[in-house]
């Protein structure tokens, strides 16, 4: 069943943690309309199966991650209305299943990737009100499934390229306010374009003489287009606007030969916006004297003919969101009568709903949804408002009377905005909880399909008035609420995922709450660990100056400092307003007082004084394992002797939590940043925030038990098997462990643009290829000793948590590898102090039952007994 995480309209503050990219059977990730700030995470490029990414209406800045491409299943990305910038990643060619692409009203720059051409099932394609420069691409004109073109108000150059006659089935071309030149291209072959609007341009030459039947809007003001109006204008039977002011027209304006489709009410309309051009003539017609029909000849020389009705040469200065009709909508709303009364002392939103099925007025508790069309086909509303109500109630499945348009306006773009009204039938006074709740699914899941006329659209807001407020789902905008935890993932989500998501957003008012958890805080006191003051801590980092900052995570900033007796430390500063950071610092400070190990990270001390929290580590000088590996900006390269090094030494650390602590600890989060190295590259573990304490060990077992709790770590480094039941072992380490062999095997992130590199080793060993993802940068190394560096990394990377060594064996065959190393006498001194005296050597199953040094060494392609040298790539 479909995976759901809807917080839609909930008031959200905060991030988007990057845990996210965990919950990777995610159907729909709708977050629109909060107030979420920051980047999005290029972890979301895991969520493989994700068909909805709705983040409209937030505040999020950054650049769209190219992982995004890897969504290869998406279908609706709306990012509008954000703050976003930069290029559009050119990974957007692979979203090959995408038909509506949204990202209007950011701050997007750079050129349209002409890649965008190659995803053939795009229907709505909104790039709007963004920084776009250079050229339109010819390559649009091959996405022959695209119904809306909409570019407006950007900084593009060049012409419209002549290619985009080949749109046959585009029903709306918007490119309104972009700064281009040259002549309309043929349009003769758009025989179901509805709206064209190329205003506010430079564009030249002759009126198309060939156009759609079906025109509705034309919208080619402000332009440099001359000659005479092409009779085909006068005859579009359903036009509503044609605006054609402020070009160098000249010739003849003929009403003799308007024709329009017989208006049915007074509710339709049409606007002909002829003003300031060079007409000189003018013919009138009988049409020009129904009340419905405007004509505006305003500032050309036709004026000056005394012959000339001069209402029509009034000046008009409105735009097409203002447009008014020349006579009220009759409304079909019949009131109720006076003497109705619906039970006042309720003080509700009770109203009115006309039964029309039994022609009577009738008191109900209406539901109020707000809707916006994002791109209509029109410029008029009330003629097809009728048509609108019928086309919603058919797909809800309700008669006609239920759905009402109460009001409606239209914001820049042009988009219409509606207050719609549903009611319950008329057997009842209002809607039952599970029809609220679907009706909320509907309405925010496109259950309601986009239609030609009507365009792509979204819901705005979901009102729970009496007697809805009390429903159980998401609509609401006060926050989370009981129910609404309940409600954040709809489907077969497990108790494990709603956990996560509860995590994953920084909800509403992080300050607030930090003040009031701090107006309680006592300072903490740990026997056997110093305390420092903050003016200490203050001092020993020259106040904190930026050229003492050696790093940064999620709990905050890690700074280089001097104490007063010329100890060199490494302070870890809690982020202002982190409960997590209060959380993770006292955890820390209680796992790190009791375990000393020669390759764990040793605390000096804390501070918790003037509402600053900080962590005092020994200074480790060379920095973190990721510093070594990730080019370009990696520090030297590690050769294959000081990575087994590495790996050893971090074994050993993490076999101590789980073997020789008491009780026994769980890292939970071990990766490459977390892995520090000194100056002899000697590999110490730090960071515990997110330890957690495991049961004693069993009395015939050499390892803890399993420990509920919540999900927390890394992407791409976490446990799938903790992450999908919440049972967190001693097998979670050895799982991210067995990703950092890789990293060290491969030189390569947990994540590379979406990739999970546990998987890529997978896909390389199985098809014979490992050599190629070597990391070169390692010199030579002997076969044998990486053909078993890399079963014992798959091994630990096994997706069954039972098929996974222990540590005590990943250390005894990482010290097997290290003894068949050659030529190590000259780091005979080395080898001995990465030795630790004072730990047994763990003891494993016997060698010809030991699962990791099998000669069956299919698919890995290497020679057994030789030293091989990777030449660079």
């Amino acid at each position: 069943m479909a995976q759901i995480m809807r917080l839609f309209d909930m008031n959200l503050t905060g991030t988007i943690d990057p845990a996210l990219g965990n919950l990777t059977q995610l159907h729909t990730l709708d977050f629109m309309w909060n107030n979420i700030t920051g980047p999005i995470p290029p972890e979301i490029g895991n969520l493989n199966n994700l068909f909805l990414l709705l983040f409209t209406g937030n505040k999020l800045t950054g650049q769209l991650p190219p992982e995004i491409g890897n969504l290869s299943a998406l279908n609706r990305i709306q990012v509008d209305q954000n703050n976003l910038s930069g290029p559009i990643p050119s990974t957007f060619q692979f979203l090959k299943n995408v038909q509506h692409v949204r990202l209007n009203n950011n701050s997007f720059n750079g050129s349209i990737p002409p890649e965008l051409g190659g995803l053939g099932k795009i229907i709505h394609l909104l790039l709007d009100n963004n920084e776009f420069s250079g050229d339109l691409p010819p390559e649009l004109s091959n996405i022959s499934s695209l119904l809306i073109l909409q570019v407006d108000n950007n900084h593009l150059s060049g012409s419209i390229p002549s290619s985009y006659s080949q749109l046959e089935g585009l029903r709306k071309l918007s490119l309104r306010n972009c700064n281009l030149t040259g002549a309309i291209p043929d349009l003769s072959a758009m025989s179901n374009l509805t709206y064209l609007d190329l205003s506010g341009n430079r564009l030249s030459g002759q009126l198309p003489s060939d156009i759609s039947p079906l025109m509705t809007v034309i919208e080619l003001s402000h332009n440099e287009l001359d000659g005479d109006i092409p009779d085909v204008f006068y005859k579009l039977g359903d036009l509503q606007l044609l605006s054609l002011r402020n070009n160098f027209l000249n010739g003849s304006f003929n009403a003799s030969i308007l024709q329009h489709n017989e208006f049915l009410d007074a509710s339709s309309a049409l606007v002909l916006d002829i003003q300031e051009n060079n007409i000189t003539a003018f013919q009138p017609g009988a049409l020009l004297n129904l009340p419905n029909v405007t004509l505006r000849l305003f500032g050309n020389p036709v004026c000056n003919d005394t012959s000339v009705n001069q209402r029509l040469c009034t000046e008009y200065d409105g735009s097409i969101l203002n447009i008014s009709l020349p006579s009220a909508a009759t409304s079909t709303d019949v009131p109720c009568s006076s003497e109705l009364t619906c039970d006042p002392s309720r003080n509700s939103e009770l109203v009115y709903g006309l039964y029309q099925l039994y022609g009577q007025c009738r008191c109900a508790y209406p539901l109020h949804i707000g809707y916006r069309l994002k791109s209509p086909g029109f410029a008029i509303f009330p003629p097809y408002k009728d048509a609108f109500q019928e086309h919603l109630s058919s797909w809800l499945n309700f008669s006609l009377y239920q759905v009402n348009v109460s009001s409606f306006y239209w914001e820049a773009g042009p988009r219409l905005i509606m207050d719609l009204k549903l009611f319950p039938d008329n057997s009842t006074t209002h809607f039952t909880e599970t029809v609220v709740n679907d009706l909320y699914t509907k309405f925010t899941t496109w259950y309601v399909p986009d239609s030609d006329l009507f365009g792509p659209y979204d819901t705005t807001f979901f009102n729970r008035d009496f007697p809805y407020n009390g429903t159980q789902s998401l609509g609401t905008s006060n926050g989370l609420g009981g129910g609404a935890i309940a409600g954040i993932i709809i489907g077969a989500v497990t108790f494990t995922a709603i956990f996560v998501v509860v995590l994953m957003i920084l909800i509403t008012k992080r300050q607030s709450r930090y003040s009031k958890v701090r107006k309680h805080h006592k300072r903490i006191k740990v026997a056997g660990v110093k305390s420092f003051t903050y003016e200490e801590v203050s001092k020993a980092t020259g106040n904190f100056d930026s050229s003492t900052e050696v790093g940064e995570g999620g709990y905050g900033k890690v700074f280089r400092g001097t104490l007063s007796d010329g100890v060199i430390v490494a302070i870890k500063r809690a982020q202002r307003g982190s409960l997590q950071g209060t959380k993770e610092f006292c955890n820390e400070i209680e796992l790190l007082s009791r375990i000393h190990h020669r390759n764990l990270v040793s605390l000096i001390g804390y501070c918790d004084d003037e509402d600053e929290q900080m962590l005092v580590y020994e200074y480790i000088e060379n920095g973190t394992l990721d510093d070594h590996l990730n080019p370009p900006n990696s520090k030297e390269a590690l050769d294959f002797t000081t990575r087994i090094q590495i790996a050893l030494g971090s074994a050993r650390g993490i076999f101590y939590l789980h073997n020789e602590a008491n009780p026994p600890i769980y890292h939970r989060d071990i990766k490459g940043s977390n892995i520090l190295l000194d100056s002899k590259r000697r590999a110490k573990v730090s960071d515990f925030g997110l330890s957690k304490l495991a049961p004693d060990h069993d009395l015939e077992s050499d390892r803890g038990g399993d420990v509920l709790t919540a999900v927390k770590g890394t992407p791409g480094y976490m446990d799938p098997e903790y992450f999908l039941t919440s049972k967190l072992t001693d097998k979670s380490d050895v799982y991210s462990f067995g990703v950092v062999l890789l990293q060290l095997i491969t030189g390569m992130q947990a994540i590379t643009n979406g990739k999970n590199l546990v998987r890529e080793v997978h896909l390389a060993n199985d098809a014979g290829m490992l050599l190629s993802i070597i990391d070169h940068r390692m010199g030579p190394y002997p076969a044998d000793c990486l053909e078993r560096l890399v079963r014992l990394a798959r091994s630990c990377c096994e997706d069954d948590s039972e098929a996974r060594p222990s540590m005590a064996e990943v250390v005894r065959e990482l010290e097997d590898i290290w003894d068949l190393i050659p030529h190590k006498e000259s780091m005979a001194s080395l080898e001995k102090s990465i030795k630790d005296p004072g730990m047994k050597r763990p003891v494993s199953n016997s060698y010809n039952n030991y699962p990791f040094v099998s000669s069956d060494v299919s698919g890995i392609g290497l020679m057994s007994g030789t030293i091989l040298e990777i030449s660079p790539r």
